[in-house]
């Protein structure tokens, strides 16, 4: 059977790619290869990750371009991990998350109602907990209350996909995603613009001086619940349902800082700020649905998995 995968050449997206492959999955990606960060680390991740893939390069919000690539490839599956990512950038740039996050994700949800797809498996976030949730969050806590228009586009597409399973039997299974970190990462996210930060001896800004806890996820982790999720379509009515994808154990921001500045030999020129709008205390993510639907555990710590990232950029950015 053919898997589509969108945003294939995203950091979640090549590596969904690659383990798809390994496993002898039919595969065809897309991708806009937009400059919300430098379209060349895209096209070296892919190069390095799944250099044999069929990815083409299509916006989403491009109705017809979608619609022709659906007719053509007939994808049984769909894992759609495109979206306009980052909290912070959605604060200067509304238009592209509603253009790439909504515009983009009804032209998705139409061709998979037409199409007959079998599964629809796609990304949300944990940023959707906003103000409302607790942790440890878990995914019947209330998602209402976002701190920012990212976070609130991707509260939208779960009940937009909600909406489809429940008049057209869709069946789609969300999944979000706890701060997901390793080598090719995105470089507008803490891991690399730390690790690279302290190699190149250049300050790095922490916010809410330094109080803030995060459940980083290491990268085969996250994958291995795409997989887990995609192998396991929901049978519920409607057939809907959401996972938390996390390592359920929040970090300090000074010890992820204190890894990082230990494999990279040399101490980190910390500028202490406030907190940022938009950004949250801390994340958390209970695992038991996903541990139970699909044998979600993750194994990976930050002592484990940060200096393999600092080992990355040293060799990639030199």
């Amino acid at each position: 059977m053919t898997v589509l995968v969108t945003g294939a050449a995203g950091f979640i997206g090549a590596y969904t790619v690659r383990a798809l492959q390994a496993r002898g999955e039919r595969v065809v990606g897309l991708d806009n290869y937009n400059d919300y960060y430098d379209p060349q680390l895209k096209r070296d991740r892919v190069a390095a990750l799944c250099p044999d893939a069929d990815i083409r390069v299509l916006d989403l919000a491009d109705l017809d371009a979608l619609t022709v690539l659906f007719d053509e490839v007939r994808p049984e599956r769909v894992v759609h991990l495109a979206a306009q990512a980052g909290v912070r950038y959605s604060l200067t740039n509304p238009h592209v998350y509603v253009q790439s996050n909504l515009v983009g994700f009804v032209n998705l949800l139409e061709l998979c109602r037409h199409r007959g797809v079998a599964h629809l498996v796609y990304a949300s976030s944990s940023s959707v907990y906003g103000d409302s949730a607790t942790p440890p969050f878990s995914e019947d806590q209330r998602i209402d209350r976002p701190r920012s228009l990212y976070a609130a586009t991707k509260a939208a597409n779960e009940l937009m996909a909600y909406t489809y399973a429940q008049l057209y039997g869709l069946r789609a299974t969300g999944l979000r995603f706890f701060t997901v970190y390793g080598p090719w990462g995105r470089p507008d996210m803490a891991p690399l613009l730390f690790s690279r930060a302290v190699l190149e001896g250049r300050p790095i800004d922490v916010f809410n001086h330094g109080r803030m806890r995060r459940d980083f996820t290491w990268i085969d982790d996250i994958v291995a619940g795409v997989l887990g999720a995609l192998d396991h379509p929901p049978a519920d009515t409607p057939p809907h349902r959401v996972f938390n994808l996390g390592n359920h154990t929040p970090v300090e921001l000074e010890r992820f800082i204190a890894v990082i500045e230990q494999a990279a030999g040399r101490p980190a020129q910390k500028v202490y700020k406030p907190m940022q709008p938009g950004d949250m205390l801390e994340t958390m993510a209970d695992t038991a649905r996903a541990k139970a639907a699909f044998g979600f555990e993750p194994t990976t710590s930050i002592e484990a998995g940060l200096p393999r990232v600092v080992d990355w950029c040293r060799a990639y950015f030199g």
